[in-house]
């Protein structure tokens, strides 16, 4: 069990600066159907532009601000200067497990096969650049859709594409439950007992303080749905002093 806070995952996150086909810059509008995520901006300046049940926001993002949003929340990160953020995920793992869905055209969430094609960044390095591209393009043709809509007060769009997100998804999340049941909720109940062997005076897991230091991910950054990641493995595997915990790397 990780004792990283919250059960959560951590990321650094260039986010990217070419412009989609609308002209924004920016990353890949996508929503996490089980997981929160947080934004800790800490260079540069930018947007978070979101879609839910309330309509279209954008909250301006710059140096020392934090937003987060819960699942359910298509977004958007909007790079307009340098915008780097480091980024927390609730229920680590989850994202690894395919916890996200990105707004392509509903043709195309409605196909699975359709779906992977698009999503998919090839095998081939030398072209994930233009296949992060071309997949962030496919998503805000999607998000513009749904964008538009709720704007003219119509939710069916956005619902249509719930619906058929968690269709998408359906058979890998037969597995979260039991990821949350070992990370958040492991650590969670841990910290109840420590605090009832604390109320009782029998602090013994003092004994056990460790001190754990994660380094990041070797080579280059990779192609996520936002920008450019360096991921870090929280999971706790081994003591800091032994400086061996490794870097996990995903497309999220």
């Amino acid at each position: 069990m990780s004792t990283f806070p919250g059960g959560t995952s951590l990321s650094h996150l260039d986010v990217y600066d070419t412009a989609a086909g609308d002209g924004v810059c920016g990353g890949s509008p996508h929503m996490h159907l089980v997981s929160t995520e947080a934004y800790v901006v800490i260079s540069g300046r930018g947007a978070l532009q979101t879609i839910d049940r309330d309509g279209f926001h954008e909250t301006p993002l710059e140096a020392g601000a934090v937003v987060w949003f819960t699942p359910g929340t298509i977004h958007r990160a909007v790079n307009r200067g340098d915008l780097k953020v480091v980024v927390l995920m609730s229920n680590a793992g989850l994202p690894e497990a395919g916890d996200a869905v990105m707004t392509f055209p509903a043709e195309v969430v409605a196909d699975a096969a359709a779906y992977a094609s698009a999503a998919s960044l090839g095998d081939d390095d030398a072209d994930r650049a233009d296949r992060a591209a071309q997949r962030r393009d496919l998503a805000v043709t999607g998000f513009e859709t749904l964008r538009d809509a709720v704007l003219d007060g119509d939710t069916a769009p956005l619902e249509a594409f719930y619906d058929a997100s968690a269709a998408l998804v359906r058979d890998r999340a037969v597995d979260w439950a039991e990821l949350v049941r070992q990370g958040p909720l492991a650590q969670a109940q841990r910290s109840i007992a420590m605090a009832e062997a604390v109320a009782a005076r029998r602090p013994e897991h003092l004994a056990e303080a460790r001190r754990f230091e994660a380094t990041p991910s070797a080579g280059e950054r990779r192609f996520g749905m936002c920008g450019r990641l360096r991921t870090y493995d929280v999971t706790s595997a081994e003591k800091a002093d032994q400086n061996e915990v490794t870097g996990k790397e995903t497309d999220q």
